[in-house]
């Protein structure tokens, strides 16, 4: 007998959550694994229960639907559907097979279609995500969405079996550790699983700078520069950390602290 497609919903609205839940009910090869509220319980659930389908929402409590899929590992992919309220993303008129949208409200008949899309991947073997339809709803995305809403205003990092959310402003500097990235806030520092890119995006560049590959830094936080040669500048921050930036950063550096060329 064929094992049912393993749902995990996820959408910040109970009654959205409600009305997902009740139409997969009448499908016989669907189960429904969980529910998640935001991105973080998203990300964790789809790391700890391997869903083989997640009904996406695009906008919620940080990190958004984009947030989540860059979260999760590459070595597992389920078949995604995003779910939104923005009737722009109709624009896109997507037909690919990998990956779906519903626009709410949504009939009974557009769901199916959806879920049809998602049994032919089965069928198929097919295990990637349209990569190219992801970048265009992201694209979209971002100017749907107002600046003040784009960055987030905090991190997530992992604490034994716990997770643990650091404020965007109570951070100091961040730094790359091998596949991590350190979070250093006052004599504390945190752990989390993401590229140090991933990290940049998500922060307000008003606030914070990138001065070095593996180096992003508050911009409040520094208290002195000291310009050396060629082309570095060691910053001192207010709790007396001395961090040097890189040559090929100096610009970016400069313009975002208002220095002098």
């Amino acid at each position: 007998m064929t094992q049912p497609i393993r749902v995990l919903i996820v959408d910040d609205e109970p009654l959205a959550r409600a009305r997902l839940k009740e139409l997969l009910s009448e499908e016989s090869d669907m189960a429904v694994i969980g529910e998640c509220r935001d991105g973080n319980e998203a990300i964790d659930a789809i790391g700890r229960q391997r869903p083989d389908l997640v009904l996406l929402d695009v906008q919620m409590p940080e990190p958004d639907g984009f947030g989540v899929l860059r979260a999760v590992s590459r070595e597992y992919q389920p078949a995604v559907i995003f779910v939104t309220a923005h009737r722009d993303f109709a624009v896109q008129a997507f037909e690919a097979n990998a990956l779906d949208y519903l626009l709410k409200p949504f009939d009974q008949e557009r769901f199916r279609l959806s879920l049809s899309r998602v049994r032919e991947r089965r069928r198929t073997g097919a295990t990637e995500l349209d990569a190219e339809l992801v970048e265009r709803l992201e694209s979209l995305s971002s100017r749907l969405t107002p600046a003040s809403e784009r960055y987030a205003t905090r991190l997530v990092a992992k604490v034994g079996w716990r997770m643990r959310f650091l404020r965007v402003e109570d951070i100091d500097y961040l730094e790359a550790e091998g596949n991590y990235v350190c979070v250093h806030q006052g004599k504390q520092s945190f752990l989390t699983r993401e590229t140090m890119n991933a990290v940049e995006e998500k922060l307000d560049p008003r606030d914070f700078v990138r001065i070095h590959r593996s180096l992003i830094v508050r911009l409040d936080r520094v208290e002195e520069v000291e310009p050396l040669a060629p082309g570095e500048m060691v910053l001192t921050l207010r709790d007396g950390t001395k961090l040097t930036s890189g040559r090929s950063y100096r610009a970016r550096l400069q313009r975002a602290l208002d220095l002098p060329s």
